[in-house]
């Protein structure tokens, strides 16, 4: 199914019985809704509506010009627009990786619209800012984003050899056929290149009830964030680290996360 909000249209993998309590999943870079299969599958059979979306950039639809039509921002207001529009203005939220920063601001900044967080693989914005100010480990870690915001030669290096490298990415974990179509990376790449750390570090305490989700191999964020989002939560608070689990962990754990984000509604009941 398709959406219209805020003048763009975005592709919506919807599932679960009609009627059901509303789930809104939000993917990060470099996959789409697609990410969220097996993971809504369990959903699903629990009797959740769940609505898998491709989000700004990622949607052929919803693909503004511009690097600031890709500020956090405005994909904040991206997400709650989905909530108002697919789950009547209040749902439970669930992100991971870039979807992750997203739903963290939505529930700091839009409470009521969001009746439970569960966030994965990256943690509190404010978490993951401070850690990337003062920890040489996190620093490491997110180096890579350099080569993300060279305009052109990010492009180039993605893409070159049939888009060896993304498909590298994403091996055993995502498919790169939709970034590699014409005009879909750059729009996904602008997700790094609008972001600022230190407007990340001013977002404020989450107040709904919270679970966060990291593998302790992944990659690209560290134990410093990771062990100190809970800091930034003011509500009931879950910190479920996966031992021998990468960033990946929807794919590589789609049940673990499933249980995880059910114990999560079920308690925020």
């Amino acid at each position: 199914m398709r959406i219209e909000t805020r003048g763009l249209t975005f592709d919506v993998t919807e599932g679960g019985p009609p009627g059901g309590p509303p789930v809104i999943l939000l993917h990060g870079f470099p996959q789409n809704r697609g990410s969220w299969a097996g993971v809504t599958a369990h959903l699903n059979a629990a009797g959740l509506r769940t609505f898998a979306i491709d989000q700004r950039g990622y949607s052929p639809g919803a693909r503004p010009s511009g690097v600031d039509a890709y500020r956090q921002a405005e994909c904040v207001a991206d997400a709650a627009a989905f909530v108002d529009e697919l789950a009547g203005g209040r749902a439970d939220v669930v992100g991971h990786d870039f979807g992750a920063l997203v739903g963290w601001q939505l529930a700091a900044a839009h409470p009521d619209r969001v009746r439970s967080l569960t966030a994965v693989s990256v943690p509190h914005p404010a978490a993951f800012a401070q850690a990337v100010f003062t920890d040489p480990d996190q620093q490491r870690r997110s180096s890579y984003i350099q080569l993300f915001l060279m305009v052109g030669k990010a492009e180039a290096v993605l893409t070159s050899d049939d888009g060896a490298r993304l498909r590298t990415m994403l091996d055993g974990v995502g498919d790169a056929a939709p970034l590699l179509e014409p005009g879909a990376l750059t729009p996904a790449l602008n997700w790094y290149r609008a972001l600022a750390i230190e407007e990340l570090a001013k977002v404020g305490p989450v107040e709904r009830p919270t679970t966060f989700v990291w593998g302790d191999r992944d990659t690209a964020v560290g134990l410093v964030a990771a062990s100190t989002a809970g800091e930034h939560v003011t509500g009931d608070y879950r910190f479920l680290p996966l031992p021998g689990v990468d960033h990946w962990v929807p794919e590589r754990q789609p049940e673990v996360l499933a249980q995880a984000i059910l114990a999560r509604i079920a308690d925020a009941s």
